[in-house]
């Protein structure tokens, strides 16, 4: 138990050095001093800073939550709003430290774990989506395979770069744009 809670103020300080001073000026020694830990205990728990790094964002994807198509209204007329369930899901799950979000999403060294995790979580969101797809009845697509790979990566990539460096554009107009352009294309209005 202890070394759990010594692992987790780790991987806390580690985001908010990362956040503050960026990946490269990140050092071990910065993250070992704002965890209260010396660096020997530190390097017990990960041999590196790309390791840490690693974890949080392992950390960051299995902390992700999302709207089960049963918990959905899927009558006839609600498109759009099921769309904008599903990308608020992404926004939320997104939208703690911009800053380290980046950091995360640049230079977050690519393990086979993170990898593994990665593709964990994309299949059970594709399966969600395409679970959605096939029984919303306003949805009109030819292979719902291929959408729900579609809509999931445009949502989350889009949501990647808008919750990393936001723009002038609040994220009530990024919601509704994104979530028209998919309403748009789950509709087959083309």
């Amino acid at each position: 138990m202890r070394a759990e809670l010594t692992r987790e103020r780790i991987l806390a300080a580690a985001a908010h050095v990362f956040a503050e001073h960026g990946y490269a000026a990140g050092t071990t020694n910065r993250i070992a001093e704002r965890a209260r830990v010396s660096i020997g205990s530190l390097y017990q728990y990960f041999p590196n800073k790309d390791a840490i790094l690693a974890a949080l964002l392992i950390q960051h994807i299995d902390r992700g939550t999302w709207t089960e198509a049963g918990e959905l209204d899927l009558a006839p007329g609600t498109l759009e709003a099921t769309v904008r369930a599903l990308i608020r899901d992404a926004l939320d799950n997104h939208s703690d430290d911009p800053q380290l979000l980046r950091v995360m999403i640049e230079e977050a060294p690519l393990s086979q774990e993170l990898l593994d995790t990665v593709e964990r979580h994309g299949k059970q969101r594709t399966a969600q989506i395409r679970d959605v797809i096939v029984r919303h009845p306003d949805i009109h697509v030819g292979a719902p395979d291929v959408a729900a790979e579609l809509v999931l990566f445009t949502v989350e990539m889009n949501t990647h770069k808008f919750m990393a460096a936001p723009r002038d554009a609040p994220v009530e107009t990024f919601e509704r744009e994104l979530a028209a352009m998919i309403t748009r294309y789950l509709r087959g209005d083309r």
